[in-house]
């Protein structure tokens, strides 16, 4: 059911970032800002020619063939492990759901990807989109399912070393 769920949601990112990207583009003009939360968050409607923080400006090839390496890998990681654990596969699923959402933009939107959330009460942070949002959300579970996943190895290790100690304690006991 969860994997379902997953899978929905990661649909529903993806479609609400199209449609809001559709809207920002058809009725703002560029750089037009209105505020959403008076104070808070701005609709700031730019365009991105880069990564995040406008990295790589003007390199549209080499970040559509970064994105498109990176869906690959969780494609993979998908098939390898995603439905073992399912905060692996809800993760993935996010960062792939905003991978595809700004690689449509940079395809069909000449390099650009639209962004228009803009938090007015962090004036200098860059302002970005619902893909976005979906990375950011699904990289903080990716790396919450490894952090959890590195406490099990290290439980389960230090568990077998301790039967192992015991062993050997009533091994060499056993001798005497």
């Amino acid at each position: 059911m969860l994997y379902l769920l997953a899978g929905v949601v990661s649909v529903l990112f993806l479609v609400a970032d199209q449609i809001t990207k559709w809207y920002i583009a058809s009725n703002f003009t560029l750089t037009e800002s209105i505020p959403f939360i008076n104070g808070i968050i701005d609709f700031t409607y730019v365009n991105n020619k880069g990564g995040a923080w406008g990295l790589m400006e003007g390199h549209t090839w080499l970040l559509l063939s970064l994105t498109f390496f990176i869906m690959i890998v969780c494609v993979a990681l998908l098939i390898k492990e995603g439905f073992k654990n399912k905060l692996l596969f809800f993760s993935v699923c996010l960062i792939l759901s905003g991978g595809i959402g700004n690689m449509i933009d940079r395809i069909f939107r000449d390099g650009n990807v639209v962004d228009f959330i803009h938090l007015h009460f962090m004036p200098t942070f860059p302002v970005f989109n619902i893909a976005d949002c979906a990375v950011c959300i699904g990289a903080g579970l990716l790396l919450l399912h490894f952090i959890i996943d590195m406490i099990k190895d290290y439980r389960v290790r230090r568990k077998n070393e301790e039967i192992f100690h015991r062993t050997s304690e009533d091994d060499a006991t056993t001798q005497k």
